[in-house]
């Protein structure tokens, strides 16, 4: 017969094989869900970094007549600014499409500069018509059809690369005028150890040579890229203002790469000769 002392000991001994056995499971259940976790996110890193290094700033469609955008790594989501931008002027898009480059009529010894007039407020860029000929032509071609006007700044990137990405009137990423213009100013002195710097105006391509179109990239900050990508032109220090209040307000996914939650619209783009 089981004496009491016994009998506790007993049932103390259960006790403590029962404890052991809830924390072993715990354990055992910790450890797969941190393993499915780590493989989770192994996976998105992997992504990220394979979309990155695959070379940014690309088109959805490797169609030579469209410019383009480019997955870059993944942040934290973040909540919403508010809008810092003024109601886009009245007046809509326009569809236009040319089937070749137009004619060269830009004087490349003379300076040419933009103003985006947003809604933002106006981003004035110093254009580069000597280095990048075939570019500062094109825009001012554009320019004057008013091929940019009432279009959305669509892409703004606020982790790996820090741009503001226009000239797409369908605001889908995959737009273009319908014809292509060559590389240009690749070499470009600002250019130093594959780092655009803030300022930098440059040319959105495919990711194939000579596939740039009418998307453009304005950069806020200095910015990690290959040099594949035109530099024509460097915003004025009261554009550099604007870019930082609509890079201050976000994009819409959190992630680090999408639509601009400031209402970003180009309501005119004019290219001047002085």
């Amino acid at each position: 017969m089981v004496s009491q002392e016994q009998r506790r000991r007993q049932l103390a001994r259960e006790k403590f094989l029962r404890q052991q056995q809830r924390r072993t499971q715990a354990r055992r259940k910790a450890r797969t869900r941190n393993g499915v976790i780590a493989s989770v996110l192994g996976v998105v890193l992997v992504g990220s970094l394979a979309l990155y290094t695959a070379g940014t700033l690309k088109g959805d469609d490797d169609d030579k007549s469209n410019a383009g955008a480019e997955v870059t790594p993944s942040a934290q989501p973040t909540s919403k600014a508010p809008d810092p931008c003024d109601k886009p002027a009245k007046g809509e898009v326009e569809s236009m499409s040319w089937k070749k480059e137009p004619a060269m009529t830009i004087d490349e010894s003379a300076k040419y500069t933009m103003t985006l007039a947003t809604t933002c407020g106006d981003i004035g860029v110093d254009l580069k018509a000597s280095a990048a000929p075939h570019t500062v032509n094109s825009f001012e071609f554009l320019a004057k059809k008013g091929y940019f006007d009432h279009t959305k700044c669509h892409r703004l990137t606020t982790n790996g690369i820090y741009v503001l990405q226009c000239g797409d009137p369908t605001g889908s990423g995959t737009g273009g005028p319908g014809y292509t213009i060559p590389d240009e100013n690749l070499k470009d002195k600002s250019l130093k150890d594959n780092v655009y710097p803030a300022g930098t105006v440059a040319m959105a391509n495919t990711g194939q040579k000579d596939s740039g179109g009418s998307q453009f990239f304005l950069v806020y900050q200095d910015s990690q890229l290959p040099p594949n990508y035109t530099p024509f032109g460097t915003v004025s220090e009261s554009g550099m203002d604007v870019l930082k209040k609509i890079a201050d307000a976000g994009e819409n996914t959190g992630a680090g790469d999408g639509a601009p939650n400031a209402t970003v619209v180009i309501n005119k783009a004019t290219v001047s000769k002085s």
